[in-house]
């Protein structure tokens, strides 16, 4: 329901066309490459001889909360993977794509359609919240229950999270059936969400990926009405239906209003966007909608509180009550105002991604031996303009990358007796990433491998250079901060 997933070199923006071969004035080079001009402008096509080549979430709940920033997700959109499909190619172009760890969150359930269920540990907290307030209405009245009705409260809580589950479940259902990866499902605090990896393609499957949670909650609201009708009135099953009644047809009003990161601003965002044929306008516009909605929560809800609208007695006086209701008001507020900022901040990272080209900031690279000495090896990255040491066995096969920070910790006087095989990494497969690779598929791939530089390969098998994860995070970092 909420929309729940790094600076470039300094030698300027990438047109895809040039490596990143230039230092950076908070980076600079490593005084044994700091000779190694920048070898200027290439078209993308192999390097001369002597060169080798280099978080959206959907919540429920009658607070919905956001899951962005998790990219993660798309994210939380989740924050940062895509349906953990790595292009991460090994040297031949034929090697396994590594698969990412499973996210953590708290309790695990189950894997309804495959998606894995986590209860946080905060549920336990809001269950008892649940618990206790629920419990001080039962006792007004079913006052013969006594001590019990903290049973009947507790069932409650458990039966109205499974509400939630059921509203997640049908963002789930309808972004598998879109082929949308889901990360996980989670139920929290305030709520639940459903962490979609990837964007809808159409405004027409994001109104629909919003719409079936509420719809849901309707639903369920319907159902619990109509077994309502089946039993008698002041008993504990008519109130316990009543109560879920009630609130599913909370969820499914809140998460209708028109206002990131609620469903019904992602329903708006899917009518701008076909409106405008641009989704970062829709974001835009809803992403500022909810801002207004978070301030009208703000300060509305305490005055409908206080005047008796929402069916409570009014009060003039300042309670213990009216204290609390406007604690919960300012939370309220908090989640929509800050889901709506992650939602512009994921749109914006979305817009920029494909400026992110593993062939532009991949680094000249030359071959080495095994044995080669250190400085001897240096010596050939400069005479080459090169930034990056790739070690081969005896046919030219990469077998392991040397890393820069090595490089710098080793004083220039026992550079000659030091081969380079002790100051690198060995290649595993998820450490060989396509020159082909851009986007939010060079992130998953780097995602997927934890490492401080990467062979990067054509789909031929043969070898285009060296990408650094510094690289790729100052180029995120930059692309950033350009405005949209």
């Amino acid at each position: 329901m909420a929309d729940a997933q790094r600076e470039a070199p300094a030698h300027g923006d990438h047109d895809g066309s040039n490596r990143s071969d230039a230092p950076t004035p908070d980076r600079p080079e490593p005084d044994a490459l700091r000779k190694a001009p920048a070898h200027g402008e290439h078209d993308g096509s192999r390097p001369a001889e002597g060169d080798a080549h280099p978080d959206r979430a959907y919540a429920a709940g009658p607070y919905s909360d956001s899951a962005a920033g998790k990219p993660e997700a798309n994210s939380r959109h989740a924050t940062p993977g895509t349906g953990d499909r790595h292009l991460a190619h090994s040297a031949d172009g034929k090697g396994p794509a590594p698969q990412r760890p499973e996210p953590r969150g708290g309790l695990l359930m189950g894997r309804p359609f495959g998606v894995p269920v986590y209860v946080a540990p905060s549920w336990f907290l809001v269950a008892a919240l649940i618990t206790w307030v629920f419990g001080g209405q039962l006792e007004r009245v079913l006052p013969e229950l006594g001590a019990a009705r903290y049973l009947v409260s507790l069932f409650f809580a458990v039966a109205f999270y499974a509400s939630v589950l059921v509203h997640e479940l049908a963002h789930t259902v309808a972004a598998l059936r879109f082929k949308l990866p889901v990360r996980r499902i989670q139920l929290q605090f305030f709520g639940g969400v459903s962490e979609i990896e990837k964007e809808a393609e159409t405004p027409g499957r994001e109104f629909v990926l919003a719409f079936v949670g509420p719809l849901l909650s309707l639903v369920l609201a319907g159902v619990f009405y109509g077994a309502l009708q089946t039993v008698e009135p002041g008993t504990v099953p008519g109130v316990l239906l009543a109560g879920l009644m009630i609130s599913n047809l909370i969820v499914a009003a809140f998460n209708l209003l028109p206002g990131l990161p609620l469903d019904g601003g992602r329903m708006l965002r899917a009518v701008v966007w076909k409106i405008t044929g641009r989704p970062m306008t829709g974001t835009v516009a809803a992403a500022w909608v909810g801002r207004a909605l978070a301030i009208s929560v703000l300060i509305g809800l305490p005055l409908l509180t206080q005047s008796g609208a929402l069916g409570t007695d009014a009060v003039d006086n300042v309670g213990m009550d009216t204290v609390l209701d406007a604690l919960l008001a300012a939370i309220l507020a908090a989640i929509i105002w800050t889901g709506a900022g992650n939602s512009l901040r994921m749109a914006r990272l979305r817009e920029h991604l494909p400026e992110l080209r593993a062939r532009a900031l991949t680094r000249r690279a030359v071959p080495v031996e095994t044995h080669t000495p250190l400085s001897e090896a240096l010596r050939r990255a400069n005479a080459a303009g090169a930034r990056a040491l790739v070690v081969v066995d005896a046919h030219g096969n990469p077998v392991s990358l040397v890393r820069e920070a090595a490089i710098v910790g080793v004083p220039e006087h026992r550079r000659p007796w030091v081969a380079v095989s002790g100051l690198a990494q060995d290649l595993t497969d998820g450490m060989r990433v396509s020159a082909e690779l851009s986007g939010e598929e060079l992130l998953d791939a780097l995602r997927a491998t934890p490492a401080t530089e990467y062979l990067v390969v054509e789909e031929t098998g043969e070898i285009y250079g060296v990408l650094s994860a510094a690289d790729v995070e100052r180029a995120f970092v930059k692309a950033m901060a350009r405005p949209s």
